[in-house]
C-alpha cells in the first residue's frame, strides 16, 4: 500500500484543535500523501455528563493551548467554560464521530477539512456538537444533502462506523490526542506526533519517516 498519514483526533480535544493548522499545512506540502482521520472516541461516558465536570480543568488549558499553538478559542465557547452551572451542555464525542463517518462516504478526500471545521464550530462558534442543528451550516458549505445527511446521522450504520474508528484508535493504542502515524503497510507504522508538535518538528519527522521506508 502507498503510505498514508492516519490522524487519531477527537472533536472536541482542545489540542487537536490548536494541531489543526499544523495538519492543514503538511496537508498542502504533502498532497501525494492520504490522509485518513479517524476519531478518537475521548469523551463517551455511559450516562452524559455536564461541562460544569470538566470546566475547571478546561479553564486552566485554554491559555496554554492559546500560547502554543496560536488558535483562539472563541467568546461563545468560553461562555460554557467560564459559566458551566449555566450551561446546558453535556460533552459526547459520539455524535461528531458520526457525522465524520458520514463526511467520509460523501467526500473521503476531505475528511482532514471537515474535521477542522468541525473543531472551530465547536472552539471557535462555540456550536453544541451533540445538536443536530451544529452541523447544517456545513452541509450549505459542502453542498452535502440535507435529509440524506441526518438520515444517515441517525442510522446504525454510521454509529457502527465511528465506534470502528474508536476501536482502531484503540488497536494502534492511541492514548492521547492528537496522535498522528504514517502507516507503510497493513501492519507497520511511524509515530510522527503524540499531543501537539509543531510543524518544523513534525516535518522533519515525516521526512526522516519517508526516507528510512525508502
Amino acid at each position: 500500500m502507498a503510505p498514508t498519514l492516519v490522524y487519531c483526533y477527537d472533536a472536541y480535544c482542545g489540542w487537536c484543535y490548536g494541531f489543526s493548522p499544523v495538519m492543514q499545512q503538511l496537508a498542502t506540502r504533502f498532497p501525494q500523501l492520504p490522509i485518513e482521520v479517524l476519531s478518537g472516541g475521548m469523551i463517551l461516558p455511559q450516562t452524559p455528563v455536564p461541562i460544569s465536570n470538566t470546566a475547571a480543568y478546561i479553564r486552566e488549558a485554554l491559555p496554554r493551548v492559546e500560547s502554543m499553538t496560536g488558535v483562539e478559542f472563541g467568546p461563545d465557547y468560553r461562555w460554557h467554560i467560564e459559566n458551566p452551572e449555566l450551561s446546558d451542555w453535556f460533552p459526547h464525542s459520539l455524535k461528531p464521530a458520526i457525522a465524520l463517518a458520514v463526511f467520509r462516504y460523501f467526500y473521503p478526500e476531505r475528511q482532514l477539512e471537515w474535521a477542522a471545521d468541525l473543531q472551530f464550530a465547536l472552539f471557535g462558534e462555540g456550536r453544541d456538537l451533540t445538536d443536530d442543528e451544529a452541523y447544517r451550516h456545513l452541509l450549505e458549505k459542502y453542498e452535502l444533502p440535507v435529509a440524506d445527511f441526518y438520515e444517515k446521522l441517525h442510522s446504525d450504520h454510521f454509529r457502527q462506523l465511528a465506534e470502528e474508528d474508536f476501536a482502531t484508535c484503540r488497536k494502534l493504542q492511541v492514548t492521547g490526542y492528537p496522535c498522528l502515524l504514517l502507516q507503510h503497510s497493513e501492519v507497520s507504522f511511524s509515530l510522527l506526533a503524540r499531543g501537539y508538535t509543531d510543524e518544523a518538528t513534525l516535518l522533519q519527522r515525516l521526512a526522516s519517516a519517508l526516507t528510512e521506508r525508502a
